[in-house]
Parts: structure tokens; sequence; C-alpha cells
């Protein structure tokens, strides 16, 4: 008898595919129902009483954390779960799953007009000697419309002081605001933008790999690192395949299917391919900066210092660019 299993994910379907594909394969029996959506969206779904999911997988790490600290997912006691890495997990209950870096884009065309920036300071002098160039061709996550993108920039004024300064001048160069690093990939291949700002890596470097137009940068004075980061819900319907999920998920083969077959980088250190997170160390070196799976992300989700934040992105956006 088919057994249902209902995911509820922040994650485009076509990326994560080989790895439904494989879970699919070893457990023929599970009927996957797969419902891809935006983060602020699949945290909505999350807080259904009616009609909660199985499973929820999202890249807003203070969502999924706040979502387990009022008491929506279950601790899971499996080895899997009891082994993955303290550093990307909270409390037995939510799992950071992958290991993703935060990355500028930019068309190959902008360089035959300035050099492509490769750190955050170089970015925000193009953003100010090079502004009637770049007017308009900019582009970046709505802190607003996006979790993962309110998520970032809150990670971003923790690594650099000048944070308000690159919003600012992003404001003076009119820059365009888009709700998913899909949104961003298609208006820089359109020649719609020129650069790009905060987009996520695992998306960005499988667009470039059949875009050679568009130019994939890991800023080198420190890239962010994001997690995806799932849990089994409460009252999963169907909680037995939701573990089952989960646990391949963590697996060795869940995480070697990941390395291999997707960009979202595995991480476990006990599995070889393309994309882990070693390799990307190996390649970037010391200055990736995990965003820290703690309590600091639940600061992030309180209302009022999430309207205070806002208030001040509209701030820096209007006085610059009027």
């Amino acid at each position: 008898m088919a057994e249902p299993l209902i995911v509820e994910a922040a994650l485009d379907r076509p990326v994560f595919q080989p790895v439904l594909d494989a879970f699919s394969a070893e457990y023929p029996q599970i009927t996957l129902d797969y419902r891809d959506s935006s983060s602020l969206e699949a945290d909505r779904r999350a807080r259904d009483p009616e009609a909660p999911p199985d499973v929820v997988i999202s890249s807003a790490m203070p969502w999924q954390l706040a979502l387990s600290n009022e008491g929506r997912a279950q601790a899971l006691d499996s080895v899997e779960a009891q082994h993955w890495p303290a550093w990307a997990k909270w409390r037995n209950e939510v799992f950071g799953f992958t290991f993703e870096p935060v990355v500028m884009a930019y068309r190959l065309e902008l360089a035959s007009h300035m050099l492509p920036p490769t750190t955050h300071r170089d970015l925000l002098d193009l953003l100010t000697h090079d502004r009637d160039w770049l007017r308009g061709r900019v582009v970046t996550y709505s802190p607003r419309d996006s979790g993962v993108g309110y998520t970032l920039l809150q990670q971003d004024a923790r690594y650099t002081s000048r944070i308000w300064d690159l919003v600012a001048a992003m404001g003076a160069a009119d820059v365009d605001l888009a709700k998913s690093t899909q949104e961003m990939l298609e208006g820089l291949s359109a020649g719609r933008y020129w650069l790009g700002y905060n987009l996520l890596g695992s998306y960005a470097m499988v667009w470039a790999q059949n875009h050679p137009d568009i130019i994939v940068q890991v800023p080198s004075d420190y890239s962010l690192v994001l997690m995806r980061m799932v849990f089994v819900h409460r009252d999963a319907p169907h909680p037995e395949a939701a573990r089952r999920f989960v646990d391949f998920l963590l697996s060795q083969r869940g995480q070697h299917i990941l390395a291999g077959s997707t960009p979202l980088f595995s991480v476990r250190d006990d599995v070889i391919g393309p994309y882990t997170a070693q390799r990307l160390r190996d390649q970037v070196g010391d200055h990736l900066y995990p965003i820290p799976v703690n309590a600091t992300l639940l600061a992030f989700v309180d209302p009022l210092r999430r309207q205070a934040f806002l208030r001040r992105w509209d701030r820096e956006l209007n006085i610059l660019s009027e």
C-alpha cells in the first residue's frame, strides 16, 4: 500500500530532482508530494493548523529555527540525526543539510566598461564611481519579500561595518529588487541587469554553465554560506515517511547525491564529489562564513527588530536615490 509524504520546500525542484529520484528509488512504497514554494510561503504553510506538511525545507534559516522554537518541529533520535555536526543542527530538530556559498554575478558586458568586483569594497567603489553606467542595471534580493534576502542582509551587517553604505549606493544606482535568485539570473541573461548581489551560488553556478555570458564571483573578502534547513513537522500526517526522508538527506547516500548530482554542496566530510563543503573550503580558503545555527538567528524574526531593520533599508535606498 502506498504511503504518502508531503514535503513543503523552498528549494527549486529541478535542482533537487536527483535527490528526490534517489529517495523514491530507495523507498518506492512512498508517494512523494513535493511542493516547491517561496521561503515565506513555506513558513506560512508550516503554520497551517488544518493541513500541515510532513517535512519543511527552507533556506530562510531564522524562520526554520523560529518554527522549531514554537514547538512545530519534532526531535529525531536516529543515528544520522544524533551524529549530524553540532554546528549544522538545532536541538536535533532542524538540520542544515546543504552548504551553499552566497555570490555576486555579472555579465561579461560589464567587464568591457569596468573592472568586475571581487570584494564587497569593490562593489561599493563601482556603485560610487561608475554609477551612471550601472544605474538601473543592478539587482539584489528584496529583504521585505524574501526571507532569504532578509537573512543575508542581516548577516552582511554582522560582517561589514559598511553594509549601509553599500545599500545606500545601490539605492543611488536605482537597484532593482527580486524575490528569488532565479529572477535575478534571468534578468542578467536577458541583459536587463549587468550585476547581481547576494545570489545563491548553488543556482548561479549551474546557470553559468549554460550561460557563458554570466560570470559567478565568490567574494574574496568574505562569503556567506547558507544552509537549507529541514525538519519533520510536529503534526506530520505521515511521520514515519517524514523521518525516513530527513534521514535520507542526512545519510551518506543522500549527501553523496547532493555532492555529485546537484550544486547544493554536501555537509558530510565522508563523501566525495564536485560539490562538497570541504572542496569549497579548499577552493575559496578560510573566508567562508557559514551562517551560524544558534539562538542569534531567532532575534532576526522578532517583529520589532525586523520592522526597524526594514525601515532603515527603505530609508537608505530612498535618501540617495532622490
